[in-house]
């Protein structure tokens, strides 16, 4: 991490944990450029330091001594006390980016207390930084909290220029394992392979590196040491700094990775698995998801079993064709996570969190932004992006009601503003109207739900300098029902966080309908139910998978009769049909949405109007394909491909675009046509050009020939 954040360009601090015994991690920073290393222990700077180093309340408080005398843009800390201890810190809330390794990663270890705890290290963090997608997505399913922070930072490989392993097996074949020794680990069970491979016919030696025995059994650590020192075709390096231990790896053959069944759920990826294969070393590992993903499915060098089924799969590796697969798959796996992509990817987090000063704005005499609403919700991470930004000084003005707000407050910020948005176009817009000042300006999004409501007849339109709508259709509709002029209303569509929603698609993908909030009635859960209906005549296989709260869960909704009797009778639909029984899924409402949306290919959106439908755009973002049925202003928003005149045609499209095997074209051109249109940093710059200079944003161009038939 140390080394990825000086490659990222930051001026990076150590603070070490515990004394200096042997400078072999240690040594590879010393000396590094914008690299200072801090030790405790040695510089006296805390005082009643024990001998198993820094507690993480000790720890947190020399951060917070050291922060004060150079404030850090970002506190980079692993471990989940450490975290713990750092989130209820308030001088380093929202400066955290947490690594996080030490969390339950399953569902019976996930406590009421650890998703409390979980949720506040979340609340505190700008980042939450995790080493696979797999642990991403369990994260972000059991901690709410966590959707939208959690980013990818894989274990990163840093081999010295020009190791690399022969190529090729020996006689006797070299097996090497480093790192700690664990019951876990099956370290003790690897020192019986030269044996076992003895007795197949195959001349083998195991090299071991490393000193940290576990002493979690003392009768199994006595044993460990004393396999290390008496095993007949063990070879017992002991510990040794990287480096050596990556040359003395790099004279084997095969690496070894044989760990105990129960870690097989592990969402984390083994740093020493990659090592080896960036080494050009193939590795003997665990059949699991995550690696078959790495690896793929047909890796010649799973061990799945016990000692001799392990034996087995390492005599196969004898066969040079055998061998140059497996350690041609393990280099190219352990290419992915070089240095220099840890720090490509610490470079894009840095951007998203220190975005450079908009240019007309001053530093020292910074624009004095509000931003007043009673829901926040589809602002918010427009408004992080704001307050972020240098040359900006961004205050909320957050309404208790629709109607019901702290007026000495709101009075007070209106006088402070240089620039106010309000969200939403209620009670609030009319209120900063009412009290604008010469020279200040009002900004007023407008949604769907105020357009045909009493505040627009009543807003000062000559107090407003904006009026933004999402869609073309919508500004439209609005300059016709509001008679506002044509130039004071603005079109700047809905974002889409594309970097969060872009993660791999599940296998089966292509197979999966999704809709998303199914409430009111004019969502026309009906139609999609039509989609899946006409195609699962064609393939059992497809499935629609629904994300939505039940209609009962508003009240304004199933206390009116004729939505209840409509919800009625399409879920009697779905439960008297036996290909829509067995093919309807439901999914709870939820922040989860990025990892939900792995296992849907295509998005439905069936309903009778709409003012954006940000649905459809999601799963684009996510590698899927949007089809629309054709409501008002759809095309507008999407290009025509993807929207269609009937259920019947968006059936056609889907099962046309699966079994002509255009689904990977298909949603290669709807992920690039979202990003470039309504990406969170394309929509966000819009909004600061709008805020700082008033400029009204470039309407966005559609590629809108043909239609979801024609080859992207």
């Amino acid at each position: 991490m140390t080394q990825a954040l000086a490659a990222a360009g930051c001026d990076t601090t150590l603070l070490l944990k515990s004394p200096v015994r042997t400078d072999r991690l240690v040594a590879p920073l010393v000396g590094l450029p914008d690299v200072t290393v801090r030790r405790p222990y040695e510089e006296s700077l805390a005082r009643d330091l024990g001998p198993r180093g820094l507690t993480p309340e000790q720890a947190i408080e020399l951060i917070t001594t050291l922060d004060g005398r150079q404030r850090f843009d970002l506190i980079v800390v692993r471990g989940k006390r450490l975290a713990s201890v750092a989130a209820h810190t308030d001088a380093l809330k929202g400066r955290l980016w947490t690594y996080l390794t030490d969390v339950p990663q399953n569902v019976p270890d996930l406590s009421v207390t650890a998703v409390t705890e979980l949720t506040d290290i979340a609340l505190a963090s700008r980042f939450l930084l995790c080493q696979t997608e797999e642990l991403r997505g369990f994260l972000e399913s059991a901690v709410p909290a966590a959707c939208g922070k959690s980013v990818l930072f894989p274990p990163t490989v840093v081999v010295p220029d020009g190791l690399t392993a022969s190529g090729t097996a020996h006689a006797p074949l070299k097996l090497v394992y480093t790192g700690k020794f664990a019951q876990a680990w099956n370290t003790l069970e690897m020192t019986e392979l030269p044996a076992a491979l003895a007795a197949r016919g195959t001349p083998a030696e195991l090299h071991m590196i490393g000193d940290k025995i576990h002493r979690d059994s003392p009768e199994w650590a006595k044993q460990m040491g004393k396999a290390l020192e008496n095993t007949p075709g063990v070879v017992w390096h002991g510990g040794r700094p990287r480096a050596e231990a990556l040359e003395l790896s790099a004279q084997c053959d095969i690496g070894l990775s044989w760990r105990a069944p129960e870690l097989d759920a592990s969402l984390e990826l083994s740093t020493k698995v990659l090592e080896l294969g960036a080494l050009g070393l193939p590795v003997v590992l665990n059949r699991t998801p995550m690696h078959e993903s790495l690896l793929g499915a047909d890796y010649p060098l799973f061990a799945d079993g016990d000692l001799d089924a392990v034996a087995d799969t390492i005599a196969l590796a004898a066969d040079p064709d055998t061998y140059r697969t497996a350690a041609r798959r393990c280099a190219e796996a352990s290419a992915r996570f070089t240095l220099d992509r840890a720090a490509e990817r610490l470079r894009s987090y840095l951007g998203l969190a220190f975005p450079p000063r908009p240019e007309g704005t001053d530093a020292a005499l910074p624009l004095k932004v509000v931003i007043a609403g009673h829901d926040l919700k589809f602002f918010t991470r427009l408004a992080d992006h704001l307050i972020s930004l240098p040359g900006l000084e961004v205050r909320l003005d957050e309404w208790e009601g629709l109607r019901t707000h702290d007026q000495y407050r709101s009075r007070e910020l209106a006088a402070w503003a240089d620039v106010v948005i309000c969200e939403w176009c209620g009670p609030n817009a009319l209120f900063y109207a009412q009290h604008k000042r010469p020279g200040q300006r009002l900004l007023v999004r407008l949604h769907r739900f105020e357009l045909y409501a009493e505040w627009p007849r009543k807003l000062d339109i000559d107090k407003v300098d904006a009026i933004i709508c999402v869609s073309p259709y919508y500004a439209d509709l609005t300059r016709e029902l509001a008679g506002w002029p044509a130039d004071k209303v603005v079109v700047v569509p809905n974002w889409v966080d594309v970097e969060q929603l872009a993660r791999p698609k599940l296998p089966g993908a292509e197979y999966t309908l999704g809709m998303i909030g199914i409430a009111p009635s004019r969502k026309r859960l009906d139609r999609g139910l039509d989609v899946l209906a006409e195609l699962r005549k064609r393939d059992p296989r497809y499935t629609l998978a629904i994300k939505t709260k039940q209609p009962w869960d508003y009240w304004w909704i199933w206390n009116r009769p004729e939505e209840r009797d409509y919800y009625e009778r399409a879920y009697r639909r779905i439960q008297r049909s036996e290909a829509l029984s067995e093919g309807v899924v439901f999914d709870p409402f939820g922040p989860d949405v990025a990892v939900w949306l792995r296992r849907v290919g295509f998005m439905l959106s069936t309903s009778d109007d709409e003012s954006f439908h940000l649905a459809p755009a999601e799963c684009a973002a996510s590698g899927g394909v949007p089809v629309v049925l054709g409501w008002p202003g759809a095309d507008t928003i999407y290009s025509r491909r993807w929207v269609h005149e009937s259920t019947e045609a968006m059936a056609d499209a889907v099962h046309a675009i699966v079994t002509e095997g255009r689904f990977d074209a298909a949603r290669d051109a709807a992920r690039a046509e979202i990003t470039e249109n309504y990406s969170l940093r394309g929509v966000s710059h819009a909004w600061t050009r709008l805020i700082v200079a008033g400029e009204h944003p470039e309407p966005v161009r559609l590629e809108n020939v043909g239609g979801a038939l024609t080859q992207p």
